[in-house]
């Protein structure tokens, strides 16, 4: 396996918030944080990595489309190597499949979870 990659893995690799109205949203946290919303075509909307410094710290999207599932609330993706193991782990373990495995395109993949507490996060497989 290449170290670089290995690395990653268990790593929080990116947080995000899918929510109706990102783009009332992306503009409060850029007041209140002082992040810059840069847009991300999705076709016929955009929605928006919100930087500072001039680098990505954290998504604002639509829920819509593809996204439509994803629960309303930060989430963070926890970067995994295989992501079937850790799917059939969720399961197996006690938690709940919140999405089906979704293609992140030419990134990867990933899946919207639940613990048996009840917490939410995203596992990620990347490309």
């Amino acid at each position: 396996m290449d170290k670089n990659k290995e690395a990653i893995y268990g790593t929080i690799g990116w947080i995000d918030l899918t929510v109706p109205g990102a783009e009332n949203v992306k503009d409060f946290y850029a007041a209140v944080t002082g992040w810059k919303p840069e847009p991300v075509s999705m076709g016929d909307y955009n929605d928006y990595n919100m930087t500072a410094n001039g680098e990505p710290k954290a998504g604002v999207c639509h829920k819509t489309g593809p996204n439509a599932d994803i629960p309303s609330q930060w989430i963070i993706y926890i970067n995994v190597p295989d992501l079937e193991k850790s799917v059939a782990a969720v399961e197996e373990k006690g938690g709940k499949l919140l999405t089906e495995i979704k293609s992140m395109g030419s990134y990867g993949r990933t899946c919207y979870i639940e613990d048996p507490a009840g917490a939410v996060c995203a596992l990620f497989e990347p490309a």
